[in-house]
């Protein structure tokens, strides 16, 4: 049957699971827009390309199917590129699309042209070019390397002005998340041999075990072998924080009462691990690893000589895990236990001031366990990265890859579209919030009913404490009086400012039952972040 260009590929498109394209329409994108809209996939308009991205990769969190973003020429493209790099090492199944210069325009100088095959290379797993020829070829390809370990971004550029040419529609069938094989029965061996005689083995998760929704077996194999747990930021919520296995999150506040548990390891076996987040040279002490992750274990090997990659499926190396008999363990995790709960205790607000402990405690006593954070970029994501307990995978939204600023927004946004039933809400600085306040317009008009909470400090607080102990002026990064832009409003979306527990309660609960979207202000003292974050871990 023939069909254009446009409805075949809107078509193959929903076939493939796509439920939403985020992003900025120009005049040659229109035809696609009708037929996306035709086809069951709902645009959401943004504020900005680089929001576009962000949302195509946290929706695809939450679903089998890649995300979609999409951007014009040129400085679209280029805005485009920011989201697109989160979605690259955030690992993130993205297919983002750009129109391109038609082919008679190739290699001329012609308004907003640039090359962008060449520009979104380096950012994506896979750049084509479609036609109206390839389009089945390039889906299927592409929807493939994108939902492959490593899941990630593949750019298709769209060359203007065939969105209503003529193409022969197929009714194929859409191509699935690739399967991955089970490890070799000699590398499981092998990862029994090293196991042997070992006194402390350590567990360090990482966000690959949230893709394979690999929690229970991690809590399991911990808990047959009496084990510690540490974890990424980005994998918070694959295990209990409350469980007796949990011994805190690698790398951020108070990270040094972590390194009191992770220290004295003997062998560490990262499940899911990614160094996108932080090398392991970072942190582990020097010992043997055992990388139970379908992508070979990234680390020095002067460093670090003894390095088993198990590869595969990690479920079949859990199992295997699980099946051995209990390890000798010499783990004391009643003092571990202590540790953490004095850890946890440094992260209680005192009764003078208002800072950023008590809207961190506060949220988590009003936030439903079943609700979703995002979490910007900033001072406060090391202190939310260790304090806040999340409660359930992708119930903690943060960018630890690409840690880009200005995600927390975008993120609470395509959180809330993707779970319309969980509450949702947004933890930025002002600096962050600054970046992405057009998309409280976007909100808006979608009618989402998100709590964004802007840590008002003033300041680039992160920037401002390294400067400190630097000895260096801080005026630089100073952002200027607080106070939000308009009259009580952003964009139409409400705004409130408080300076006191009680008044941010108050707010906060209100905020919560609202039927759109609402802004906190909240006016902290910073001084609590200086000693909490940036501590030495080794």
């Amino acid at each position: 049957m023939r069909t254009t260009v446009a409805e075949h590929l809107a078509a193959l498109l929903k076939r493939h699971g796509v439920e939403f394209a985020f992003g900025i329409p120009g005049g040659d994108w229109l035809p696609y827009m009708d037929a996306m809209r035709r086809a069951g996939i709902r645009f959401v308009l943004v504020a900005n390309e680089a929001s576009a991205g962000f949302m195509a990769a946290v929706h695809a969190w939450y679903r089998p199917a890649p995300g979609l973003c999409f951007a014009t020429f040129g400085p679209g493209a280029t805005n485009l590129a920011t989201g697109i790099g989160g979605a690259y090492l955030d690992r993130a199944a993205v297919l983002a699309l750009t129109h391109e210069q038609p082919d008679a325009m190739a290699g001329r100088t012609v308004q907003m042209g640039i090359d962008h095959q060449a520009l979104m290379r380096p950012l994506t797993k896979w750049s084509v070019r479609l036609g109206p020829a390839n389009i089945d070829a390039v889906l299927a390809k592409a929807v493939g390397i994108a939902t492959a370990e490593q899941p990630g971004p593949v750019h298709i550029g769209i060359p203007a002005g065939i969105a209503e040419a003529e193409c022969e529609a197929t009714e194929g069938e859409p191509a699935s998340r690739p399967a991955l094989a089970p490890p070799e029965p000699r590398l499981l061996a092998s990862m029994e041999r090293l196991l042997a005689g070992k006194a402390k083995p350590l567990l360090a998760v990482g966000p690959g075990a949230l893709r394979f929704g690999l929690g229970p077996l991690v809590e399991a194999v911990a808990a047959r072998h009496r084990l510690p747990v540490v974890v990424t930021p980005m994998a918070k919520g694959v295990v209990d924080e409350d469980g007796p296995s949990y011994a805190g999150t690698l790398m951020h506040a108070l990270s040094d009462r972590v390194a009191l548990t992770y220290s004295q390891a003997d062998i560490v076996i990262g499940v899911g691990y990614d160094p996108v987040e932080f090398n392991y040279e970072e942190w582990m002490p020097p010992v043997p690893l055992v990388s139970v992750d379908p992508t070979p274990a990234d680390i020095d090997p002067r460093a670090y000589p003894s390095v088993l990659s198990v590869g595969g499926d990690p479920r079949p190396a859990l199992e295997a895990l699980l099946g051995l008999p209990p390890l000798d363990s010499a783990w004391d995790l009643g003092a571990m236990r202590r540790r953490r709960e004095e850890m946890f205790a440094a992260f209680l607000p005192g009764k003078a001031g208002f800072g950023p402990l008590a809207a961190v405690a506060i949220l988590r006593e009003l936030l439903p366990e079943d609700g979703i954070l995002a979490c910007d970029v900033g001072a406060h994501s090391h202190l939310l990265g260790q304090a806040w307990k999340a409660r359930h995978p992708y119930g903690f939204l943060i960018s630890n890859g690409w840690s880009s600023m200005g995600f927390g927004v975008p993120a609470a946004i395509a959180a809330k579209l993707s779970m319309p039933d969980r509450k949702v809400a947004c933890v930025t600085g002002d600096g962050g919030f600054m970046m992405m306040a057009g998309e409280m317009a976007t909100a808006r008009r979608l009618g989402l009913p998100i709590v964004f909470i802007v840590m008002a400090d003033r300041s680039l607080s992160l920037i401002r404490i390294k400067q400190m102990k630097r000895g260096e002026d801080e005026g630089d990064t100073a952002l200027g009086p607080a106070g939000m832009p308009g009259m009580g409003n952003v964009f139409g979306v409400p705004a409130v400012t408080v300076g006191d527990a009680a008044s941010y309660r108050a707010a906060l609960a209100g905020a919560l039952e609202a039927e759109g979207p609402v802004i906190i202000e909240a006016l902290i003292d910073p001084r609590e972040y200086e000693g909490l974050v940036l501590r030495k871990h080794r």
